[in-house]
């Protein structure tokens, strides 16, 4: 049986999105549906997907198998690199649309800024625009430092609802994340386990799990919701997609997040990807 339903979190332009997001990076065609659809009816309402995970098609599969109303559903894609040029921007968008037979996506994102292409404004203009035709219902970012963010802002005067980065123990990202709140921007967390690191084995973490009768990956999220940082798990098993979800009846007390907080590392980063050079197409 299923925790309690997972609460939502109110964006500031009144949308909303659940406290955990399931993570389908790599989870593609029958079997990825199939834990999609596990996933969605271990309670989880929110899906994050990219055009470039390729697998756009099997989230709307499995939104549809799951037998969950699509308005209970929030459901999330991305904008690749080597479309931000404006007119190609809004292409992708219906692609991505087609891709997964929906009328409309929850949450579009910019998946990396690509300074040095800089056309990332002209993406974000593509999204305000889609978002204005009924296309998207909400829009942000992933990856953007203050300085990207500050100039979408001072060029459109639309600020991101939503900026998704990487963040977990050794990454905590500090001073984004309290940009990001400055400016009324939600932080979601990709990679918030460390990609399965040996942050899954840390024995700081694991008195800390012991002391609250928890596993590891549960203190790790319960941490990431206590930051108020909404974190997308993935796992393809139904028993840990449970697990990755039930953080909503313990909380860690301000010694035990001061203690994590101790794990932070000024190379903490699972790649070398840093947005102020890194780029994806």
């Amino acid at each position: 049986m299923a925790a309690s339903p997972i609460p939502d979190i109110t964006l500031s332009d009144g949308h909303t999105i659940p406290a955990v997001v399931f993570g389908t990076f790599k989870m593609n065609g029958r079997e990825g549906v199939d834990g999609m659809v596990s996933a969605i009816r271990a309670g989880y309402l929110g899906l994050d997907s990219a055009f470039n995970y390729e697998n756009e098609g099997a989230v709307g599969e499995a939104m549809r198998r799951s037998g969950v109303s699509r308005a209970d559903l929030r459901v999330a894609s991305k904008l690749p690199g080597r479309r931000h040029a404006y007119n190609q921007a809004i292409v992708t968008i219906e692609e991505s649309l087609y891709r997964a037979q929906l009328d409309y996506y929850d949450l579009y994102l910019i998946h990396w800024p690509n300074p040095s292409q800089d056309k990332y404004v002209d993406a974000w203009r593509a999204l305000i625009e889609a978002q204005k035709r009924g296309m998207i219902r909400s829009i942000g970012v992933c990856n953007f430092l203050p300085e990207h963010l500050q100039r979408l802002i001072d060029e459109t005067g639309v600020t991101p609802a939503i900026n998704q980065i990487e963040m977990h123990p050794y990454f905590p990202q500090d001073e984004q994340r309290a940009w990001n709140a400055a400016h009324g921007i939600v932080t979601e967390a990709w990679s918030p386990l460390g990609r399965a690191s040996t942050l899954l084995s840390d024995s700081k973490i694991q008195s800390i799990a012991d002391a609250v009768g928890r596993s590891i990956p549960q203190v790790i999220l319960r941490w990431h919701h206590q930051l108020d940082a909404i974190p997308l798990p993935k796992s393809s098993t139904r028993e840990r997609q449970i697990e990755n979800r039930s953080i909503f009846d313990f909380v860690l007390s301000p010694d035990q997040m001061a203690t994590i907080a101790t794990l932070a590392r000024p190379d903490g980063r699972t790649h070398d990807q840093d947005p102020a050079r890194y780029e994806e197409m």
